[in-house]
């Protein structure tokens, strides 16, 4: 029984004995025996471990919530917590009776957070507060707080925490037992506003650098794509080696014997040793290739025995005599262009220590590719289950488990593409985890924690030390974390026309409405170290699709329609008489269509060829209110249908007639309402206008 505080106003909601977890799923082990259970009166430490189930990227100790350091006093640990109890059980009857309703907290990871910003509370009310207890405090107190963390460098986002935190307890505090300033600090202003943080429509997560990110994804690429095959034929042969040897050194002269006699065998030396001119066997890999037990190589190594040192001879001359190789387990290896211009395996030597190292990196060069190219989470990762590639809507998807947000961890999709599916097949032939794609290599730590940091650094480091001979590239060793690559793809993929929605779709952004939100185009937003690159790479991809339009025109293909169309078809059919007259070929063709001024904007409904300089004739810019900065046509009120800048590809014809049908259906309805109908008629209308353009029939 703990004993009361002298500053308590009333007996604790909650009795000692009652367990901390009652409104979630326990495990199973946690159902046979409570005595796993965290009590509410338990004042040192609270271990969820076994009790509430672990995401995979969370560590054992980040499951535990230590009342330490500032949080052992009793005044603050008996408020840590009955807050904790509070947010964690908002259906337990005696805090339905007391009125208070606070948001739900679904993970023990938040609970963590809050003890850890109540912590640094108490530090500042030693350090700095009127009193060191909450029982003397006012408001104006509190505000004093997040000032002096504002004054002390605390960036918005920490800051926007701590705010979150007072403004949890000020709800709390009709419920708590302990005195605190009753009344919200900040009535009617969100922790955000407070914090001064970033506008909600922004997202403070940065891109990985365009330096670092595509010798990183190449990087990764090589290893599963290029080496994953040597390494894995090694990982295999050493298995099928170790799964043949016999127990005892019997026999070992005869097998030496006859194994020599073979000149196709060869003795396996160590790489390392051939820079120093005299080649050191690997007697442990010897008497696997023999067939006995690595421990069975003192058979070569005893000194003091005349038939260790007669084998020990003859594999010797075997090696001088040029009989040896540093590729036992896997033969020839793939062949790359190193640094110094010159041809040459990837790799010295696979062998055992080798194949250690290598199936770790393969594991972590998966892990880059997928949380560099898929838009998942860090946690979503590495919640993949084996033979996870499934196919959603016709196309590969991942799927996986959300946990960020939600508390009953719904299983989700990712679309991806074909060298993601190839590394989750990396990933998962290297893993030893009964369940999880991503999860130690080895034998050890076999509960599949991991941490996505140490992942990528340790995948950067691999990459970086083995150049010499693999010719890749140098990564920069910059500050990269999980949600930075989620940040950079969204980017990248909201550069390409009409492609917002799919992106809240990947991040998984669109449950809040039913188009992106204002989340995924933070996530989207340009920055401006890719600025440069992103240009380039649209100029080039602008140029390819402007030739190929301009191959259809010559060689008599319908390349559009509209005033629009026509204006495009004029400049091609200059360029082709400039091109005759000249003599030219297709280079000078080439040339010209870059030099000449030839304005397209494709897009999924039409494409724009109005000049951003002079955008003469844009129906988009009548009567319209043109933010500041903004140069050329406004995407979002063109009209196809009006609009002099407007041509209609083959491509467009059969969107068009797609809504041409439904808007009939729509109309043909008799339950259809009269101002859906109005509408459906206006749209029709439109649409109607447009495949006229192409002499579509009506």
């Amino acid at each position: 029984m703990i004993s009361p505080l002298i500053q308590q106003r009333r007996q604790s909601l909650f009795l000692d004995n009652e367990p901390v977890v009652q409104a979630h799923s326990l495990l199973p082990e946690a159902h046979v025996s409570s005595a796993h259970v965290p009590r509410f009166g338990d004042t040192a430490l609270w271990d969820f471990n076994g009790v509430l189930k672990r995401p995979a990227n969370v560590t054992r100790g980040d499951w535990k919530i230590w009342f330490s350091l500032e949080l052992e006093d009793p005044y603050w640990n008996l408020l840590a917590r009955e807050l904790m109890m509070l947010a964690f059980n908002q259906r337990h009857p005696a805090v339905l009776q007391s009125g208070v309703v606070l948001d739900a907290v679904s993970s023990p990871r938040t609970l963590i957070q809050m003890a850890s910003r109540l912590r640094t509370t108490a530090r500042w009310a030693r350090e700095k507060a009127p009193s060191p207890y909450p029982d003397a405090w006012t408001l104006e107190d509190l505000r004093q707080r997040i000032t002096d963390l504002a004054a002390d460098g605390t960036s918005p986002e920490t800051i926007r925490a701590h705010v979150n935190t007072l403004k949890v307890l000020a709800a709390a505090e009709p419920a708590l037992s302990l005195p605190w300033p009753a009344g919200d600090p900040w009535p009617g202003q969100s922790a955000r506003r407070v914090a001064e943080a970033t506008s909600g429509r922004g997202v403070s997560t940065p891109t990985v650098p365009p330096a670092t990110w595509f010798p990183l994804i190449r990087a990764a690429w090589a290893y599963i794509h290029d080496f994953a095959p040597d390494i894995l034929r090694a990982d295999l042969r050493l298995r099928e080696l170790k799964a043949a040897v016999q127990p005892s050194g019997c026999g070992m002269d005869e097998r030496l014997a006859e194994w020599l006699a073979d000149p196709q065998n060869k003795i396996p030396v160590h790489a390392a040793s051939l820079r120093d001119g005299e080649p050191q066997v690997q007697w442990r890999l010897l008497c696997l290739l023999l067939g006995y037990q690595p421990a069975v190589r003192w058979a070569f190594s005893k000194r003091d025995s005349p038939t260790s040192r007669r084998r020990r001879i003859l594999v010797l001359d075997a090696v001088a005599e040029g009989r040896s190789t540093t590729q036992a387990l896997t033969g020839e290896l793939k062949q790359v262009v190193r640094p110094d211009g010159r041809m040459g395996p990837w790799h010295p030597g696979i062998d055992q220590r080798a194949l250690y190292d290598l199936k770790t990196a393969l594991r972590d060069a998966a892990f880059v590719l997928v949380v560099g190219l898929s838009m998942m989470r860090d946690s979503e990762v590495h919640e993949i289950l084996r033979e996870p590639v499934v196919e959603y809507y016709s196309t590969p998807a991942i799927g996986s488990t959300k946990i960020k947000g939600t508390a009953d961890r719904p299983g989700k999709h990712w679309w991806i593409a074909e060298p993601l599916v190839e590394a989750l097949k990396v990933a998962e032939a290297v893993s030893l985890h009964p369940e999880r794609v991503f999860a130690p290599v080895h034998a050890s730590r076999q509960d599949g924690t991991l941490v996505g940091v140490r992942m990528l650094e340790a995948f950067v480091a691999f990459a970086n030390a083995a150049r010499a001979w693999t010719g890749l590239d140098e990564i920069p060793t910059t500050y990269i974390r999980p949600h930075m690559f989620r940040r950079t793809m969204a980017m990248l993929t909201d550069q390409f026309p009409g492609s917002e929605i799919a992106t809240g779709i990947q991040l998984k952004h669109l449950a809040r409405r039913a188009l992106a939100n204002a989340t995924t185009r933070g996530y989207a937003a340009t920055d401006a170290k890719w600025a440069k690159y992103l240009e380039d790479a649209f100029d080039n991809v602008k140029f390819r699709k402007i030739k190929e339009l301009y191959e259809s025109h010559t060689a008599g293909e319908e390349i559009g329609f509209g005033p629009g169309a026509q204006r495009i078809k004029n400049a091609f059919d200059q360029i082709t008489e400039t091109v005759n007259a000249r003599y030219g070929d297709a280079r000078t063709a080439d040339t010209l269509l870059r030099t000449t001024r030839i304005h397209i904007r494709f897009g999924m409904l039409n494409n724009c060829t109005a000049d951003d300089s002079n955008p003469v004739g844009a129906i988009c810019l009548e009567n319209a209110v043109v933010p500041d900065g903004h140069v050329g046509p406004l995407d979002e009120r063109c009209r196809p249908d009006r609009c002099a800048n407007s041509m209609i590809g083959p491509e467009h014809l059969p969107i068009y007639d797609s809504h041409q049908r439904k808007q009939l259906q729509i109309i043909n309805n008799p339950r259809t309402p009269a101002c859906r109908r109005d509408l459906a008629e206006r749209e029709l209308d439109i649409t109607r206008t447009v495949l006229a353009m192409a002499g579509e029939p009506q």
